[in-house]
């Protein structure tokens, strides 16, 4: 098969290219400079040139506060260059699996997992436009997997884990908000499960949306401290409340997915949330003291 995958430089893009170096499909990575896909004709010509017969769509807008000030890029990138995807693969009877997010939801009030059947309540503009993303691949028809995650991080990019690992190593204390609730998801486990679905051909006849995080629950205080205690730093982690940081949208209270229905269509067993943590503070405590040493 020839797979297709956006945002390549992404964190995501960035596992699935380390999961997929062993195996037998051709996966062709693409991020913006080398195909625009807010742009029906380059899509089109790429899919075609390409022979490309799966989409692997990890390319997004993903800040949340800027988001409200640039709704109309949010929009263009999570919900218009996903219907044009889905448009041009189903003219193929290909196959799209696409990346969401947790943010389609404001939470649960009664604190239980949300399931793939739950309304989806968007509370800002970026958690809208994911959600006009995953209703264009339903409109388009396509052969479409939609998989929702939450709180990703990894050893690449721009994320709380890497900012943590910073910030506890620097500072004699910071405060970290303790009333919002989820669980984080290491990138290469996604990364690898997807890989997995696909070179076992487990994604046919599997169209549908499903939630993907490591297993546990956890608040963004009991996560940052862990961070700072697996790398041996020494900052003070002190709870606090989200109000005493001011933001633009309001973030769920309590944003924890159910995986069942992903462990049980494709059989894969999802590792828990400190497991995953420790390997990636592992990788970045290692790197970092690479290069120091050189």
């Amino acid at each position: 098969m020839n797979i297709l995958v956006t945002g390549a430089n992404g964190q995501l893009g960035t596992c699935i290219r380390l999961a997929s170096e062993s195996k037998n499909d051709n996966y062709i990575f693409t991020d913006i400079a080398e195909l625009d896909i807010t742009d029906p004709n380059s899509v089109a010509k790429f899919i075609s040139d390409n022979n490309v017969d799966l989409i692997i769509n990890c390319a997004a807008y993903t800040n949340v506060d800027k988001a409200e000030d640039e709704p109309l890029i949010a929009e263009k990138i999570n919900a218009r260059a996903v219907k044009i995807l889905s448009e041009e693969i189903k003219k193929r009877n290909g196959w799209i699996i696409h990346v969401s997010t947790d943010y389609v939801f404001g939470g649960n009030l009664n604190n239980t997992p949300c399931s793939e059947e739950q309304q989806p309540n968007p509370t800002g503009v970026y958690g809208l436009s994911k959600l006009h993303g995953e209703e264009a691949i339903k409109e388009s028809g396509c052969n479409g997997i939609i998989i929702r995650t939450s709180w990703l991080y990894s050893e690449y990019g721009k994320n709380f884990v890497k900012t943590m690992l910073d910030l506890t190593s620097r500072l004699p204390q910071l405060n970290v908000v303790f009333d919002q609730c989820g669980t984080p998801t290491y990138a290469q486990d996604l990364a690898d499960s997807i890989v997995d679905i696909i070179d076992t051909r487990k994604f046919i006849n599997k169209a549908g949306t499903y939630h993907y995080s490591n297993e546990g629950v956890t608040s963004w205080f009991d996560f940052a401290r862990l961070i700072g205690q697996l790398a041996g730093n020494q900052a003070e982690v002190n709870p606090c409340h989200s109000n005493e940081f001011p933001s633009k949208v309001t973030r769920p209270p309590y944003s924890v997915l159910d995986k069942t229905k992903f462990k049980e269509t494709f059989e894969i067993k999802i590792p828990y949330w400190t497991d995953s943590l420790k390997k990636c503070v592992e990788n970045l405590t290692s790197q970092t003291e690479n290069n120091s040493k050189s």
